[in-house]
């Protein structure tokens, strides 16, 4: 495979992951799922045992959390290392911030334990849609 194949492939991977916690962020829990390969896998850095395996249990795990928490995730140290032309692996971290909306429209309450810290482990999948995880596995690297 030639550099521009390879760097392209790592641009393409880094922005999935971006793009991940923008949509999350936003309560966008569609975009969120259809990031994902169909039998894709999710396991959030603040539950890594309980795995949601497939969209649409993804989905559905999103769309039960709470109402009014507002999050804002912060990526960064992304590697990317492509595999092949379909098959990619990825390692970041991240810091999570949570809060909880206002009834009046003032910035949310800050959850005095955040920031959170932790890592993604990435295997990703180019599909006819584009990239997508195949497999998200994330943990907390310091107690809340």
């Amino acid at each position: 495979m030639d550099d521009q194949i390879r760097r392209a492939i790592e641009w393409d991977c880094t922005r999935l992951i971006n793009l991940y916690m923008k949509v999350n962020d936003a309560g966008d829990w569609d975009a969120v799922a259809s990031l994902f390969t169909e039998d894709g896998l999710l396991a959030r850095p603040t539950l890594p045992d309980k795995p949601y395996v497939g969209r649409q249990a993804i989905l559905d795990g999103f769309r039960s959390r709470p109402a009014g928490i507002v999050t804002r995730h912060v990526v960064s140290n992304i590697v990317v290392d492509v595999e092949s032309e379909t098959e990619a692996s990825a390692f970041c971290v991240m810091l999570l911030y949570r809060g909880k909306t206002t009834e009046n429209g003032s910035l949310p309450s800050h959850d005095p334990a955040d920031p959170l810290i932790g890592t993604f482990n990435d295997r990703l999948r180019k599909t006819a849609d584009g990239w997508r995880f195949a497999e998200r596995r994330g943990g907390l690297d310091f107690a809340p």
